[in-house]
């Protein structure tokens, strides 16, 4: 990509998407196109493809998503699969018809199976049965994947699926019901400092692993990926093979710790003194989930944010938005 290039990030608001807009505006990119959802409904079809054929971006970031933790896919399982799969479909096909350069597709680490060998690499996908709690979403994700990569295969495009880990940071989704187990545990310490409770509730055991990425990182990660030479990035692809390494990059940190772990450092991060409880009739979830990144680390890319510097700048960016407005709710739901 050159500075002048017409950029397309699906999404711009999001976790993700925003961490994009401040990556690539950092780096002096000039000509991004956004569209909020009430300018352009991503799963209308019709719409999507007027939009592309009037804009023609040169290169897309497909970070539009319905995202949300083990409750959100638990409770709209149906909206998980339809959204997604539409969401996908209309802004890959589009990019094909309208002669986009590149496209990275941004997925999930829930689309390795439940069981997976430890830490995740990219050819365990499809190789054992998913998560129950997140299937619907993991199998939209997993058809994104399937797309790019068939459209390679017929049309030599040039399209990658990213898969980060567990993402947290500013911009991020605070829903008392549907967010993630960062934001949610931001939220509910922060409601107990509020409130002098004496203790807080963490759904599950608190022993399954889990990694965790700033998202500012993954989002760089993102843009040097789409910037490597031709020499680096069409191998990766797929374009000349169906030999079931799909086009695919795990994004993470490569280590990971326990919900109990994780607590205990948001706990103290947002300053709450009070008690840390476990309800182990709650869900926890997939036991562990590790990426392997070997293979971005090789392309000469590591993240470098430390975990309690990350959740520091995501704290403030929770008190900056909704510090004020929040009400007591002392429970909170590990993630996918």
């Amino acid at each position: 990509m050159n500075l002048e290039s017409k950029i397309y990030i699906a999404g711009h608001r999001g976790l993700v998407g925003s961490a994009l807009m401040r990556n690539l505006h950092d780096k002096g990119y000039n000509n991004i196109l956004t569209r909020t959802h009430a300018e352009l409904d991503l799963t209308d079809q019709a719409a999507v493809e007027a939009f592309f054929a009037a804009e023609k971006p040169d290169y897309v970031f497909l970070a539009a998503a319905k995202v949300g933790g083990i409750h959100a896919n638990n409770t709209y399982p149906a909206e998980f699969i339809r959204d997604n799969l539409a969401i996908q479909t209309n802004i890959i096909h589009p990019a094909y018809r309208n002669g986009v350069k590149r496209l990275l597709f941004l997925g999930s680490s829930c689309i390795y199976p439940k069981l997976a060998p430890q830490p995740m690499k990219e050819e365990h996908l499809l190789t054992g049965l998913l998560e129950p709690t997140n299937r619907p979403y993991a199998l939209a994700k997993i058809a994104g994947i399937e797309m790019c990569w068939a459209y390679n295969r017929q049309y030599e495009t040039q399209y990658l699926a990213v898969m980060p880990t567990n993402l947290y940071g500013p911009g991020d989704n605070y829903h008392p019901e549907n967010s993630h187990v960062i934001p949610a545990l931001i939220r509910r310490f922060h409601e107990a400092k509020l409130a002098n409770a004496p203790s807080v509730t963490v759904w599950g055991t608190g022993t399954p692993r889990r990694e965790f990425m700033y998202s500012d990182d993954m989002a760089d990660a993102c843009v040097f990926l789409m910037n490597l030479p031709d020499e680096q990035f069409v191998p990766l692809l797929g374009q000349d093979r169906n030999d079931g390494l799909p086009p695919l990059v795990n994004i993470g940190v490569g280590h990971d710790i326990t919900i109990r772990e994780l607590a205990e450092t948001v706990k103290e991060v947002v300053g709450y003194t009070g008690k840390l409880e476990f309800d182990p009739g709650k869900p926890d979830g997939t036991p562990r989930k590790l990426m392997n990144v070997d293979r971005l680390n090789a392309m000469g890319w590591k993240a470098k944010t430390e975990m309690r510097e990350g959740l520091a700048v995501a704290y403030r960016d929770f008190q900056a938005s909704f510090g004020a407005t929040v009400a007591p709710h002392l429970s909170a739901r590990a993630s996918c």
